[in-house]
């Protein structure tokens, strides 16, 4: 018996030490390389942290990472849930739709910023020939070049490739919905507007939650889109966190500055995802 207990535990346990290498070691090599005890150049001690206080381009960073994110993730939610609401009726074909709703998460990020960085282009871009030619625009915009204009344009990019990944979690929520609920609504008179507050959005709280944590976890940590859009610029328009420690490590060399604004993100992550966590333990035990 007690073999057979042990006997589930000693086939994850090659996995749990994969990863504790994977993802622990560089976790703990960051943390003691921010505070001076491993390699790299700055302070030893709390002296990086300190600098991040009076750190000018650290702050502009956090505004546009906290911007970037609000926006996306707010927009995700939105959308994802409207496509789902759609994707969720009882209509033939409904999975070529499916399909199409989801094409937008397939692309990478990388290359979904080169594509958007095209589409943006002042001369030879989409965004600007359809807004002429639509007489929304009476000439060219510069997007990505303008400090103005250049964080919104990622913000509406992002906001179109990643929307699949909100709906598919809550069209999951959707189908889980049992459907006497909906009958009994129909029953006391309840019209669609009414169902959806009294009855979709209340079974959908759950999956709402952890959509919006994972989301937010994934766009603060959003690397590839940006960078291959504008790579940060103009100056510092549409540098976020992810970005600053890539520049600060691998184009500056300042490794334990890097590692402290990585383990800054990463802390605040992580506060993030304790709704999420509470959440999967509560339902566990």
């Amino acid at each position: 018996m007690l073999g057979e207990k042990w006997t589930g535990y000693w086939f994850v346990l090659p996995g749990t030490i994969m990863l504790a290498v994977i993802l622990g070691f560089p976790a703990v090599t960051a943390i003691l390389e921010s505070v001076g005890l491993v390699g790299g150049k700055g302070g030893a001690g709390l002296a990086n942290y300190t600098r991040l206080l009076g750190d000018t381009q650290f702050h502009v960073t956090t505004w546009n990472t906290l911007v970037f994110v609000v926006a996306v993730v707010a927009f995700h939610l939105v959308m994802g849930l409207a496509v789902a609401l759609l994707l969720n009726l009882d209509v033939p074909g409904r999975w070529v739709f499916r399909v199409l709703a989801i094409l937008p998460w397939t692309m990478p990020d990388v290359i979904g910023g080169l594509v958007f960085r095209s589409l943006f282009d002042t001369l030879t871009g989409g965004v600007n020939a359809v807004g002429m030619m639509l007489g929304l625009m009476q000439e060219p915009k510069d997007w990505l070049g303008s400090p103005s204009w250049a964080l919104f344009s990622v913000i509406m990019a992002e906001s179109w490739r990643g929307y699949p990944y909100v709906m598919l979690i809550l069209l999951a929520g959707l189908q889980s919905i049992p459907r006497d609920q909906y009958e009994a609504a129909a029953i006391d008179g309840a019209g669609w507007w009414t169902s959806l507050f009294h009855v979709t959005l209340p079974n959908l709280k759950p999956m709402i939650v952890i959509a919006l944590v994972l989301d937010i976890v994934w766009e603060c940590r959003l690397f590839g889109m940006i960078y291959g859009m504008t790579g940060g610029g103009p100056g510092d328009a549409t540098q976020n966190l992810s970005l600053m420690v890539y520049k600060q490590y691998f184009q500056f060399f300042d490794t334990a500055y890097a590692s402290s604004v990585a383990v800054v993100l990463a802390a605040v992550l992580l506060v993030v995802a304790l709704p999420y966590m509470r959440s999967t333990l509560r339902k566990e035990a």
